[in-house]
């Protein structure tokens, strides 16, 4: 079974030539977006995705605003409206060294240097100068790491074990 990525949702029109409001997710715009790139849009549970090609893509204050072959009208990109854009997992791209994508951290067992078991990281935010995973102890607790190399020591995603070195007060 196929699987997809999540980049984008798309929220609203904009204009009259089938143009659409994305609130992108993707930390590669350019690459996603450009022409002739293949989407996947997801409007329902029970209706399978249907793929879209990007016919053009610009910026526009937070939004990626996107027109898709064969649809260029309004009335065309209506129905898409609150529609979620994904990518499909032969689609992305290989990372440097050091670099993850998202849902190869989620699911990862946060371990100490010393072995002391913390939990699993259940989301990742992206706030601002670095992210910051949130992770679930067994007992429910949820903390917040951020994504600095003074915390994180060690990633193994083969294994979904990242090492951390807790800073103080990191726990309380």
């Amino acid at each position: 079974m196929e699987k997809y990525y999540r980049v984008g949702k798309i929220v609203n029109t904009h204009g009259i030539r089938g143009e659409v409001r994305v609130i992108s997710v993707t930390d590669f715009p350019e690459e996603r977006y450009k022409k002739g790139s293949k989407l996947y849009l997801f409007l329902s549970e029970n209706r399978p995705p249907f793929e879209l090609e990007v016919n053009s893509w610009r910026k526009h204050k937070n939004f990626d605003l996107l027109t898709f072959v064969g649809y260029s009208s309004i009335n065309d990109v209506e129905p898409f409206k609150g529609g979620i854009l994904k990518v499909s997992e032969k689609e992305l791209s290989p990372l440097s060294d050091g670099e993850y994508y998202f849902h190869e951290i989620i699911g990862c067992n946060i371990v100490t240097t010393d072995d002391r078991q913390i939990g699993v990281v259940t989301k990742i935010l992206t706030p601002g100068a670095n992210d910051v995973w949130v992770v679930k102890s067994k007992d429910g607790k949820e903390f917040y790491i951020p994504y600095i190399d003074d915390i994180v020591k060690e990633i193994v995603v083969e294994e979904k074990i990242v090492r951390i070195e807790p800073m103080e007060g990191l726990f309380e």
